[in-house]
């Protein structure tokens, strides 16, 4: 087990895991350690993404935990694969901060999203027009070079979509967020007309919240929900003044599971919601 640099979000996902584990189990790290006749920092380090692991030491730790989740074991597993230097947004590390990547690593790797956003339009189909426009506005306003990366960073993401299994989408977007002109009349409808065009692909549904709804519960947030290849290993990232926010426990995940569905039902169906869109766009 060698050590590693700069833990990515996944690596430091699969040591909190890996902690979450031994603890329900309720093994203590010196029980741990003495289990593969290690030093109890060996488990420390683990659990702080400060050692990489092989798959089978994954496999046996799991097995010392009492853990007979085939499922979540193979998953676990899977998060061992080291492809940092083939995957794209590697190109961004220490010119973008760590969260910009961190959503790009969470977004490649699940197997279903779906999003919440009340005043935004979801990044994962922005124009990168509309995207610019935004970067734009950020207070301190960022350089030059800075807009440009985030931007090209940001059409990157959407590379889940051009996959030849695209990533099963759904987009909770309230009206608010469809009548902000972010750079102008043009670019606003030119991102209307897209965001409409998106919703004819079969993986993406988008669900619109009409101002006709009134309130409804998760007003004001902009929601990002990522389902694993089990339901242990979702994520939850949440858009802050201060950066992203990631949630993995699983109260929260159940929280926010609960209060997306609860936005689904104050939606409009998906060809209702196209419709309205398209009229908006109309209408600049």
């Amino acid at each position: 087990m060698a050590p590693r640099s700069t833990p990515t979000g996944r690596q430091r996902r699969l040591a909190v895991e890996l902690r979450r584990m031994r603890e329900q189990a309720g093994v203590s790290i010196q029980q741990a350690a003495a289990m593969l006749c290690a030093d109890r920092t060996m488990i420390s380090n683990v659990e702080a993404a400060r050692t990489r692991l092989s798959e089978d030491r994954v496999r046996q730790l799991a097995c010392n935990y009492g853990c007979a989740d085939e499922a979540l074991i193979n998953a676990l597993a899977a998060m061992t694969g080291s492809r940092r230097n083939q995957d794209w947004w590697m190109e961004y590390r220490g010119k973008l901060p760590d969260g910009f990547l961190d959503i790009s690593e969470i977004e490649h790797h699940a197997t279903r999203i779906r999003t919440a956003q009340t005043v935004h339009l979801p990044g994962l189909l922005q124009t990168e027009e509309h995207a610019r426009a935004l970067f734009d506005l950020v207070v301190p306003k960022l350089p030059r070079l800075q807009v440009e990366l985030r931007v090209a960073h940001r059409l990157g993401r959407q590379g889940i979509f051009a996959r030849e299994e695209p990533t099963p989408y759904v987009a909770i977007i309230h009206e608010a967020a469809l009548r902000m002109q972010f750079g102008g009349r043009e670019v606003a409808r030119a991102q209307l007309e897209y965001l409409a065009d998106s919703a004819d692909r079969d993986n993406i549904t988008l669900l619109v919240i009409p101002f006709s709804a009134g309130s409804f519960p998760g007003a004001g947030q902009s929601i990002l929900y990522a389902h694993g290849p089990v339901p242990q290993l979702d994520t939850v990232q949440l858009d802050t003044a201060y950066g992203s926010h990631f949630a993995d426990a699983p109260t929260p995940l159940a929280n926010y599971r609960a209060l997306l569905d609860l936005m689904e039902d104050s939606a409009l169906p998906p060809d209702e919601s196209q419709k309205l869109i398209r009229s908006i766009a109309r209408d600049m």
